[in-house]
């Protein structure tokens, strides 16, 4: 089979398309025949040589896919074989074969094309465990997303509108606030607008109750400027800084909560969790047509690879980057 690989970090072009042998599920696993996988900062953090993966996990990027199971690993029931996947992996993702956990897996959801299903799972899952799990979204709460069309900002947009919540969204120009216009968010363009600001206008000066960050920096501080009383501020990335200076006083006069996760290094039994939360909640939101498909940017073969991260480094996206081996394939509907 072929994977991605690269020798050394460094920029896009250090990626390159390799031999390798077809990996064997162990017990517990599924092998997937890759359709398609989702492109994520953390892929690119990884090649640049500023994250590596957790103890035991493959150092082959690739954190999520799409695609049909055709191998299973010691007790797991032969009635995968042939199922329609997607999945978080542990890494392996940029691969014709990769093996994963079962319990990681769900069903492509009906309508959705290989892409759409590559691009749903890490975003999530991601999404899940930050804005309704540590950040307890509750009924009748407002969400501030930062990056809003990102692969995960435009997830937690279109989940929360699903289930009723007021959302709100920074992103940069004109083009990009459109786009979150029309997925239900009221858009906030940073580089123009005080985003503390606007939060407050249109709360009426009640604040956001959670605040979903991959900022961090300055940002952190500011979170607290136009927070709820009670709202809690979840941290999930870092592109400004990873350090942060705060105003306890702030914090502390809104009772509010700031935390923070990676999913990455979580456990199998975490991540499987997660992801039967994924099948009780927001599955049959899908089935039910409340929640739309993943928002995909640009699709790239394979051997465009080093293309697809130069454009995720550029932030021009909107939505998600996915890679196919067969980008025809991977437009269809399965």
């Amino acid at each position: 089979m072929q994977q991605v690989c690269f020798d050394r970090p460094g920029a896009a072009d250090v990626l390159r398309l390799v031999d390798a042998p077809r990996p064997e599920p162990r017990a517990g696993e599924l092998r997937v025949r890759v359709a398609a996988a989702g492109v994520n900062r953390a892929d690119v953090a990884q090649r640049q040589g500023v994250y590596a993966p957790p103890p035991g996990a493959s150092d082959i990027l690739g954190l999520e896919v799409s695609g049909v199971v055709d191998g299973v690993g010691a007790g797991v029931d032969a009635h995968w074989l042939a199922r329609k996947v997607c999945t978080l992996t542990p890494g392996a993702g940029y691969a014709e074969w990769v093996c994963v956990p079962a319990s990681h897996c769900l069903p492509v959801p009906a309508g959705w094309s290989w892409a759409e299903a590559a691009a749903f799972p890490e975003a999530a899952m991601t999404v899940w465990s930050n804005v309704f799990e540590l950040g307890r979204l509750a009924s009748g709460e407002s969400l501030l997303v930062h990056g809003g069309t990102s692969g995960v900002g435009a997830c937690a947009i279109a989940l929360a509108r699903a289930l009723g919540h007021e959302v709100m969204a920074t992103a940069s120009g004109p083009a990009k606030c459109e786009a979150l216009s029309d997925w239900g968010a009221q858009p906030i363009d940073y580089r123009r607008e005080d985003f503390v600001e606007r939060v407050l206008a249109l709360t009426q000066g009640r604040g956001a109750d959670v605040i979903l960050d991959m900022v961090g920096g300055a940002y952190v501080q500011r979170n607290l400027a136009c927070a709820a009383m009670g709202a809690r501020v979840v941290q999930i990335a870092f592109q400004a800084d990873v350090r942060a200076e705060i105003d306890l006083l702030a914090l502390m006069q809104r009772r509010a909560g700031l935390t923070g996760s990676l999913l990455r290094p979580r456990s199998e039994a975490d991540k499987a969790q997660i992801v039967a939360s994924l099948r009780e909640h927001v599955l049959p939101l899908i089935a039910a047509g409340r929640m739309r498909a993943p928002v995909i940017d640009s699709l790239h073969a394979f051997d465009a690879v080093a293309h697809a991260h130069a454009h995720m480094e550029s932030s021009q996206h909107v939505g998600k980057i996915v890679l196919a081996w067969d980008c025809a394939l991977a437009r269809q509907k399965p």
